[in-house]
């Protein structure tokens, strides 16, 4: 299922980095985005989740001259997952568990420069799918045999972060709100995500290619 999501993502990036091979301007017209941090479970998500350390890729694509930009991201979040109430088909509660989201949010943002700072908002929408873990227990046998549920997800998610410039890439700090159209353990999903990370600036490589 990772390999299903990951590769149109792929195929996105080596797309839009030929695109811009062939335009020239703004010097932040493309970069890469590597994140890491914790996705906070805000509200009724805290009943059954709890961060754990999560990592974010994405690309920011200039447009046009301004601070206009597109930010594909993929967020690969974990979390500590304690079962509420069994799935149907189950009988126990399952805690302590591992649950991993890997969800992409096509969003569109500003930025502005200020020297070898910049600041940036953002907003978008996107989706893609939660997994959680289930247990079946044989009483017969003393067997525990584990499972993850596909929880299907649409999302939205907006923030901002601020950026420093180091030269061929900047380093980042981003925290944004994800909310989710779906329910899980009958309860809303909503995160608060914080990463630091660094943005090379691909822009610069490819233009000596």
């Amino acid at each position: 299922m990772k390999l299903k999501l990951l590769t149109p993502i792929a195929m996105l990036l080596v797309g839009l980095a030929m695109q811009t091979k062939a335009q020239t301007g703004r010097p932040d017209k493309l970069y890469s985005m590597s994140g890491i941090g914790f996705a906070f479970p805000m509200g009724e998500t805290a009943d059954y989740l709890k961060p754990k350390f999560s990592t974010s890729l994405g690309i920011n694509l200039g447009l046009g001259d301004g601070g206009l930009f597109l930010y594909p991201k993929v967020s690969l979040h974990a979390f500590e997952f304690n079962q509420i109430t069994p799935d149907a088909g189950y009988t126990y509660t399952l805690q302590k568990g591992r649950a991993t989201t890997y969800l992409l949010n096509v969003a569109l943002g500003y930025r502005k420069i200020v020297n070898k700072w910049a600041f940036y908002g953002f907003a978008g929408a996107g989706g893609g799918f939660v997994l959680t873990p289930q247990a079946g227990v044989n009483a017969q046998t003393l067997q525990v045999t584990m499972d993850n549920k596909t929880n299907g997800m649409g999302i939205f998610e907006g923030g901002g972060g601020i950026e420093y410039n180091i030269g061929g890439a900047n380093l980042f700090v981003e925290a944004s709100y994800m909310y989710g159209f779906t329910k899980i353990q009958n309860r809303v999903f909503n995160t608060v995500p914080i990463s630091i990370g660094i943005k090379p600036n691909l822009s610069k490589l490819l233009s000596k290619l």
